[in-house]
């Protein structure tokens, strides 16, 4: 995308800012006026940014998508808007925190942050138009398809996992939660009952109770 390429759409209904965070968003929507349509936190989950894309694209299918990060823990949310063909501009941060000193009392620093993208989206007529073709995007695609592939192979394996707990050790499947690293690590450990701690117990119980040495010759 070129720095002068300006942001070529209709004149929107209503401006969508989303402040980026690593795994939560903060997204503000404005109408004309620049009043709250809708203000939420969201994690950065697939199916938690489709709802949240299906919710403001309700209250006007006519809508400007506004983002301070174009990278990174954005991917996500930029490939679902770009999939949806969802126009989208891009504020730099440093635009983002001169831009704030005019805000005041406008509550927590997320949703403060995010109303201030939407409402300078709103106002500014310079910023240009993350577009499908950029090379971005393009890049966003691409990891975000490799993600996708990674969480279905996950899903798998841990599908494979349970159904061999269930025909072997019924009551430890039903005992972990596979989709937590600890029970996934502790199987890796003890991949067989007789290496399980408490089966080494046992078995250690067993070695004491046997006769040793010549007690072992008497009891023969």
């Amino acid at each position: 995308m070129c720095d002068d390429e300006l942001a070529e759409v209709t004149v929107p209904q209503i401006w969508a800012g989303v402040d980026i965070g690593k795994e939560h968003h903060h997204c503000v929507v404005v109408d004309e006026r620049g009043e709250r349509l809708l203000s939420r936190r969201v994690f950065n989950d697939e199916s938690v940014l489709l709802e949240l894309i299906a919710d403001v694209l309700a209250l006007s299918e006519d809508t400007l998508w506004a983002v301070n990060i174009n990278h990174g823990g954005a991917a996500l949310l930029i490939s679902l808007l770009l999939s949806h063909e969802q126009p989208m501009v891009y504020i730099t941060g440093l635009a983002v925190h001169q831009a704030s000193a005019a805000y005041r009392g406008q509550g927590k620093t997320d949703e403060k942050d995010a109303f201030v993208i939407a409402d300078q989206a709103r106002m500014r007529k310079d910023l240009g138009l993350l577009r499908p073709g950029d090379e971005i995007a393009v890049d966003l695609r691409t990891l975000t398809a490799r993600r996708l592939d990674l969480v279905n192979d996950r899903t798998r394996q841990t599908n494979r996992l349970r159904a061999q707990l269930l025909e072997f050790l019924p009551a430890l499947e039903r005992a972990l939660n596979l989709s937590k690293k600890g029970p996934v690590v502790l199987l890796t450990s003890y991949q067989v009952p007789a290496r399980h701690p408490s089966q080494r117990g046992h078995a250690d119980r067993n070695l004491a109770e046997e006769p040793q040495g010549e007690e072992r010759g008497r009891a023969r």
